[in-house]
């Protein structure tokens, strides 16, 4: 998948020099014009490493679906931003003109979720699994190339981020010190097991998607 995408980006004629490009959250101009072949590594790291994410975050019914939306959502605006030339000039953010349809993709995915997340409420009667949870991952990750905010991915998506390193610091504290860094790892079970109930978790995962979500999309003007 990231093969596909990273080839797509590098044989177009129009994208092909701002697809090599690195944005940075907060900046306005590339910090990177032109990676080279890194953007292949690059895209590969965008999309396992946010694939993987979502699925750590997948432990309790509708968490990772609600942060998903959410997400989603921020991507859906950052898209037609990008795909719209007179909003893309104005908040002075890479234009592709074919961004705009990324709009219908993140759409799409907010209203499957929303029709999961149904069901997959606590106490849930369904479950995304690895399959779904990966795709949805992959999914966000290649939106996030599309659109050139791969970087802005790591504050839409901060629940996923923070799920991720709690498992990375869980696992090399184990490794270096034979300790655990928390009760349980994902976060998620720290939090179960220190008194939490599950659908107060959920609710306030969910809370933080929200703001970082709307961090994400600050970042626009905050620059």
């Amino acid at each position: 998948l990231a093969a596909i995408v990273t080839a797509v980006f590098l044989t177009s004629p129009l994208l092909e020099v701002q697809a090599r490009s690195l944005y940075v959250p907060f900046v306005k101009a590339p910090v990177i014009t032109n990676m080279g072949w890194f953007t292949f590594v690059f895209f590969a790291l965008v999309i396992v490493g946010s694939s993987n994410a979502v699925n750590l975050t997948d432990g309790l019914d509708g968490l990772a679906i609600g942060c998903t939306i959410t997400a989603a959502f921020a991507y859906a605006l950052l898209s037609y931003a990008a795909g719209n030339f007179r909003i893309a000039e104005y908040l002075q953010v890479p234009f592709y003109p074919f961004a705009g349809e990324l709009t219908v993709v993140c759409s799409a995915l907010i209203g499957a979720g929303l029709g999961f997340l149904w069901f997959n409420c606590y106490p849930a009667k369904v479950f995304m699994g690895d399959t779904g949870s990966l795709a949805i991952g992959g999914m966000m990750g290649v939106v996030a190339i599309c659109c050139k905010q791969e970087l802005l991915l790591v504050v839409v998506g901060g629940v996923f981020v923070i799920e991720a390193v709690s498992v990375i610091l869980q696992v090399l504290s184990f490794k270096l010190t034979g300790k655990r860094f928390f009760v349980m790892s994902p976060l998620h079970h720290h939090f179960e097991l220190t008194g939490w109930k599950e659908s107060t978790v959920i609710v306030r995962f969910w809370i933080l998607s929200i703001i970082f979500a709307l961090l994400g999309l600050a970042t626009l003007k905050l620059r």
